[in-house]
């Protein structure tokens, strides 16, 4: 087994997999990225197993007040307790030796908006708050208040956690062992609910919430309807489909409508109602000019990766309703077009030319897209291996920046960057498609569903709020202007429909009627 899947092991036995009952290979110790200061300098952390996995969760936060004596004192800990064999460590321990490398402002709760606005406080709240020790114990200064906003506010609106606070003097082993039969912390409850939920179980939960308004034919909204729709809610969001299927028009002028389509297009394949064939048609019809030719690309790309998504499975599914092989013909065109535009040397996408910035979504976009595409495209189609070989190949690569959580980080290749929900809930339904259908070799992919699927649970309350999705982004000039992006704690239609979509893949409820 690879270090690389060692560390995934630890990862998810520490979030709790083992009520998922996943039987997974541990190790001993992992490395995690934190997140990053002002400066982008990279907040690391060190876990180590305990000789039970259900052991209590101590987590040592030093150097809130940048690199200090605290810092000296959390390595030695580290190091200490990283010789001891399994067996003889009480308690899974956590260690953060410097949380605030540049000594700047903290303040907790956070406030301004997560990650361009007190990065530093943002990303330890959440991230501690996902992760739900029993207990943090802070060496040296408690900069922020952070004991007083942990004890009495929800981490990341997960739930609160005791602190203790050291001074002075060290967090020994000794101390350690004291701990080990402490009550767990009302944050660590929180996370063990969450992950105890079935895939059948989060889809219907997020039923109850997303996918009940389509005033606006997008994408966005539009992937809540299709989940609902695979759910046997049909007649439901029929309803809501009425006004556009009696014949009220849909003009479509932008990438999030054309995929919008993507909702008829379903509903045409579980109803075959020929009102909703239409509207697919009508649609596809946007791949020919004046003269019936195929269109060198299809329109409303933007220059931007996420158009892989937007256009192609719309296509592939008027070929499929249709029978009509020139929808499939420009599907390859496009695909070839924007991968001639934006595939970088290393296989990943830049999200758009503006900047050579390899974005979260703009990369599950892609995933997504083919893996839609590939499902309905026939295997005697001229195109079909190709794009079968690269969809395999950039998920090859992606599989490489998969982080020590099971998520992919906002600026994918950047150390540090935020871990991005609904764009990790995007290559989840693309990996379990593949391995459903044969494309993906279960002993390399199923793990990372699985490290996908605990991630996606700690981080979807049972109110149906998420933990750091961006929000909408368009074309954006720089680097730091990704890494800045917002990341919204709380409601999001986006992650709710795509997370919907990624559990009814999970319980089989897609792939049984195929």
């Amino acid at each position: 087994m690879t270090r690389r899947n060692l560390l995934l092991a630890l990862s998810l036995s520490l979030s709790l997999l083992s009520v998922l009952q996943v039987t997974r290979a541990s190790a001993q110790e992992i490395a995690w990225e934190v997140g990053l200061s002002s400066s982008r300098t990279l907040i690391e952390a060190q876990g180590f197993e305990g000789g039970d996995q259900s052991a209590t969760r101590i987590l040592y936060l030093a150097g809130l007040n940048g690199a200090d004596q605290s810092t000296e004192q959390a390595q030695l800990l580290a190091e200490q307790y990283g010789r001891l064999d399994t067996p003889e460590r009480p308690v899974n321990l956590i260690v953060i030796p410097v949380a605030n490398p540049d000594a700047e402002d903290l303040a907790f709760p956070p406030v301004g908006e997560a990650y361009s606005e007190y990065p530093v406080s943002n990303a330890l709240w959440r991230w501690i708050g996902v992760h739900a020790p029993d207990l943090v114990v802070i060496g040296g200064m408690d900069r922020g208040g952070f004991k007083y906003a942990a004890e009495n506010f929800p981490l990341a609106g997960i739930g609160t956690i005791p602190v203790q606070v050291l001074e002075e003097g060290l967090l020994t082993i000794e101390k350690l062992n004291a701990f080990r039969d402490i009550a767990k912390s009302p944050a660590h409850l929180v996370i063990e609910r969450r992950v105890s939920r079935s895939p059948a179980e989060l889809a219907h939960q997020l039923a109850l919430d997303y996918g009940h308004a389509f005033s606006t034919p997008a994408y966005v909204p539009g992937m809540g309807l299709i989940g609902r729709m695979r759910l046997g809610f049909v007649g439901q969001v029929e309803a809501l489909l009425t006004a556009y299927l009696d014949g009220s028009g849909i003009e479509i002028d932008n990438p999030s409508l054309m995929a919008g389509q993507l909702v008829f297009a379903e509903h045409a394949e579980l109803t075959r109602d020929p009102r909703s064939i239409a509207l697919v048609e009508r649609a596809a019809a946007l791949a020919f000019d004046e003269q019936g030719n195929l269109k060198e690309v299809m329109p409303f790309h933007s220059e931007m990766s996420d158009s892989v998504f937007m256009a192609p499975p719309l296509l592939a599914k008027a070929g499929r309703l249709t029978g009509n092989v020139q929808y499939f013909d420009m599907v390859e065109k496009h695909v070839n077009y924007m991968q001639e535009l934006l595939l970088r040397d290393d296989g990943l996408y830049s999200h758009s030319p503006l900047a050579d910035v390899a974005w979260s979504r703009g990369n599950a976009f892609p995933a997504l897209g083919l893996a839609l595409v590939l499902s309905d495209l026939p295997e005697e189609h001229p195109a079909y291996k190709r794009l079968m070989d690269f969809h395999i190949s950039h998920l090859d690569v992606l599989l490489t920046y998969q982080n020590a959580d099971g998520l992919w980080r906002q600026v994918i290749d950047f150390p540090g960057s935020y871990s991005e929900l609904s764009s990790t809930a995007m290559i989840g339904i693309a990996i379990k498609r593949g391995l459903d259908r044969g494309w993906l070799a279960a002993e390399k992919y199923q793990p990372v569903v699985d490290s996908i699927w605990a991630a996606v649970l700690e981080r979807t309350s049972v109110d149906n709020e998420f933990i750091d999705v961006c929000i909408s982004t368009g074309k954006l000039s720089s680097l730091d202007a990704y890494l800045d992006r917002s990341a919204i704690l709380g409601r999001d239609d986006r992650a709710g429909g795509m997370i919907m979509n990624l559990a009814i893949e999970l319980a089989g409820s897609f792939n049984a009627r195929q």
